[in-house]
């Protein structure tokens, strides 16, 4: 429940951060927490390592063979001792096979791959359908969804528009406003239709053409365009909706931890993905009903880049910002995790009242994360921390953590436990491929079954 005003983990590789994450959505699994989890490197997928029977033979195809090499054994070696290990890591904390099958009883774990059929694609074409909001009474928050939208498309075109001097953003942003308000969707098709011809006399008080002449709006439709042409792009319009009911609970009610998996991407792809992901989060967030318990989970996994100081703004930080600042009230909370706590907004991170403190790399990293800090106060005292923290940070050791929450009198140390996934590090596309295979299938032969009760063939029908 803490955890619905947001979290912020921070630490260098190495510092135990991953297994930190891991065992938090385990146990959110454990309690029935459904989450959606951003994961640009890999590591969350591990989440999908479970092997309740512990036997040598169930981490072997996962183990590292590099790992064996260095250490001087066979690979069947290698995943005995690293068998051996995990039983005796869990055995320390009290945890048997038993609490790896609960795991895997309690929650659905999925692994979706945008832009790739490698792990469960993903149709972007879900995000330019209007939305379920009334204009009347969400008008606010459609034109942030319209704003998150049109930068996402625009940056994916190499365009860093601001909304509010960008002609190519102005009009792309009118378009989509003229469209949802009609309740009508959008595709790729439609929108470089209407770049070139808009259904609209003026962009302010300027005709359409005087503000965006024709022949520079060609060029904006060819741009889209070259996109969308090309081959690669077909991934993105394939698969599964970014329906997030659907990526929070299964058809059967089961919660589901839906893991994007974003390593194989572009810096550009990734952006992209992001803030069209986060923009229908908040879409679907503003659906909800207000509580004060936790509801989901937001895990992004390396916040770097997209929520960076000011004046940096790129079109991932205002969905994450509008997030940090309201989703508290609808019981989703976000988890942010980085290990360059130079890089990001404190001012925006101070909306966060659970903060996981790690070993840091650089004085420049400790000092900074100091400064973002400086205005914690421990409970009943008006004295600054920053004393305390630095002393702290400085002697902390691997998966050794300072927990800083609001909900608590003052600040604890503490270890992590062991996991119950097996924390092999980043998995390749090949990798993901092999632990999705199964459930890409089932979801295949659901949606066939679906497709054929839909049809109906009339009995007198001549079928020659």
């Amino acid at each position: 429940r803490d955890l619905t005003t947001h979290a912020v983990c921070l630490g260098m590789t190495g510092s135990g951060k991953t297994g930190l994450c891991i065992t938090l959505l385990e146990e959110a699994a454990l309690e029935g927490v459904p989450a959606i989890i951003i994961d640009p490197k890999g590591d969350l997928a591990n989440l999908l390592l479970t092997f309740p029977d512990l036997q040598a033979a169930d981490f072997q195809p996962w183990v590292n063979l590099d790992d064996a090499r260095r250490e001087g054994r066979t690979l069947e070696e290698h995943a005995a001792q690293v068998a051996s290990s995990w039983r005796e890591g869990l055995d320390a904390w009290g945890l048997t096979s038993q609490h790896i099958t609960d795991l895997r009883a309690a929650a659905e774990f999925l692994i979706f791959t945008p832009g790739s059929d490698a792990g469960l694609a993903v149709n972007i074409m879900h995000t330019l359908k209007a939305p379920e909001l009334s204009w009347r009474d969400e008008e606010e928050t459609l034109r942030d969804t319209v704003q998150a939208t049109v930068s996402a498309l625009l940056g994916l075109v190499g365009i860093a528009a601001d909304p509010v001097k960008s002609r190519e953003h102005i009009l792309l942003a009118n378009l989509f406003e003229h469209a949802w308000r009609a309740g009508e969707d959008l595709d790729m098709a439609k929108l470089i239709q209407r770049i070139q011809d808009p259904p609209l006399d003026k962009l302010g008080v300027f005709d359409v053409d005087a503000f965006f002449p024709r022949k520079e709006r060609l060029e904006l439709a060819i741009s889209v365009n070259s996109i969308i042409a090309a081959p690669s792009f077909e991934n993105w319009l394939e698969g599964q909706p970014l329906n997030v009911d659907a990526l929070l609970y299964g058809g059967d009610g089961k919660p589901r931890l839906s893991i994007f998996y974003l390593a194989h991407l572009s810096d550009a792809e990734r952006m992209f993905f992001v803030t069209l992901l986060l923009a229908q989060v908040e879409a679907w967030m503003r659906r909800q009903p207000g509580t004060t318990s936790l509801r989901c989970i937001l895990h992004f996994d390396e916040v770097f880049g997209y929520f960076p100081p000011h004046p940096a703004s790129p079109p991932s930080k205002l969905p994450l910002l509008r997030l940090l600042k309201q989703a508290r009230a609808y019981g989703l909370g976000l988890v942010l995790t980085t290990q360059n706590p130079v890089d990001l907004d404190y001012k925006g991170l101070s909306n966060a009242g659970t903060w996981f403190i790690g070993k840091l790399q650089t004085e420049r990293d400790k000092a900074r994360l100091l400064e973002g800090l400086e205005g914690i106060q421990s409970a009943g005292r008006q004295t600054s921390m920053r004393a305390y923290f630095d002393r702290l940070i400085s002697s902390l050791d691997k998966r050794v953590f300072i927990l800083h929450n609001v909900h608590k009198k003052a600040p604890i140390v503490f270890k992590t436990r062991w996991a119950l996934s097996y924390l092999r590090g980043p998995l390749t596309k090949v990798q993901i491929r092999t632990l999705m295979e199964e459930q890409r299938e089932r979801l295949l032969a659901m949606q066939a079954a679906t497709l054929a009760a839909s049809v109906e063939v009339p009995k007198s029908a001549d079928l020659t």
